[in-house]
C-alpha cells in the first residue's frame, strides 16, 4: 500500500523520537542498576522495552505504507543524577505526547485512520503510564525528600 508522503515523513520523525527515548531509558536504567537503585532500574528497563515496542509498531507502519524507515535516533543527553534522569525522561515523554497529538491530527486530516488509531494507543500509553508514573516520582521526591525517595528505590542484588 502506498501511504501519503507527509504521513510517512511524520512517522519517521516519531520513529526517531521513540528510538531516542528507548536509548535514553536504556542508559538511565543501567545507571540506576549501577547505583543500586534496583526498583528504578526495573521500572525504567520496562519503559525501555515499551519504547522499543512503540518504535516497532511505527517501523512496521512505515514499511506497510511503502516508506523507508529512518533509524537514526534523535540526539539526547542522559542525566547524571536521579532527579535529572527522571526530569529528562519526563521532558521526553511530554515531547513524545505533543508529537503524537500532532501526528494524529495530520493522519486525521489526510484520512489515514489506521495510523491515527495506532498512534492513539501509543498516546494512551504515554499519558496514562509513562508520563503519569514519572510525574508521580518527581512529586514523591518533593514530598519526602531525595534521601527518603532513594532509600525506597534500593533493592537487593540477586
Amino acid at each position: 500500500m502506498q501511504g501519503h508522503p507527509e504521513i510517512i515523513a511524520c512517522l519517521n520523525e516519531l520513529l526517531r523520537g521513540e528510538l531516542a527515548a528507548r536509548d535514553q531509558y536504556f542508559v538511565h536504567s543501567r545507571q540506576y542498576e549501577d547505583q543500586g537503585y534496583l526498583k528504578l532500574y526495573e521500572r525504567i528497563n520496562h519503559e525501555m522495552e515499551e519504547e522499543t515496542q512503540h518504535a516497532d509498531a511505527i517501523l512496521r507502519r512505515i514499511l506497510f505504507l511503502g516508506g523507508k524507515a529512518d533509524m537514526r535516533p534523535h540526539e539526547f543527553t542522559p542525566g547524571d543524577t536521579v532527579e535529572q534522569m527522571l526530569q529528562k525522561d519526563l521532558d521526553t515523554e511530554y515531547s513524545v505526547r505533543d508529537n503524537l497529538k500532532a501526528a494524529m491530527a495530520l493522519c486525521e486530516r489526510l484520512g489515514d485512520y489506521n495510523s491515527r488509531d495506532m498512534l492513539l494507543a501509543q498516546l494512551r500509553d504515554t499519558e496514562e503510564d509513562h508520563t503519569y508514573w514519572l510525574e508521580k516520582q518527581i512529586n514523591l521526591i518533593k514530598q519526602v525528600g531525595m534521601a527518603n525517595y532513594l532509600q525506597a528505590k534500593m533493592g537487593t542484588e540477586i
